[in-house]
């Protein structure tokens, strides 16, 4: 795991995003949707998101569908709930 992950974490935008690829995949476009910023803004988040590997991403014809990346987030889930139980 790697400190770019914490990094894409602690943006709220990005948090957003994650919270929507919970529910399943989105294109960029359907993700843009849910914000009152510029679609290059959100491109920035997904990028940092993408190199974190928090996320994935497919071309499907004209648009990129994203992901999250289940093993990466489990990671900093188990990380997580380990310091919280005060365990290295």
């Amino acid at each position: 795991m790697s400190d770019s992950a914490f990094r894409a974490l602690a943006d709220p935008t990005r948090q957003r995003i994650l919270e929507l690829l919970a529910g399943g995949d989105r294109t960029a476009g359907q993700l843009a949707d849910e914000f009152a910023i510029t679609f290059a803004s959100v491109s920035h988040h997904l990028r940092v998101l993408r190199e974190a590997e928090l996320v994935t991403a497919e071309r499907e014809g004209q648009n990129i569908r994203y992901r999250l990346n289940t093993t990466v987030v489990q990671d900093v889930t188990r990380y997580l709930m380990r310091l919280l139980q005060g365990k290295k």
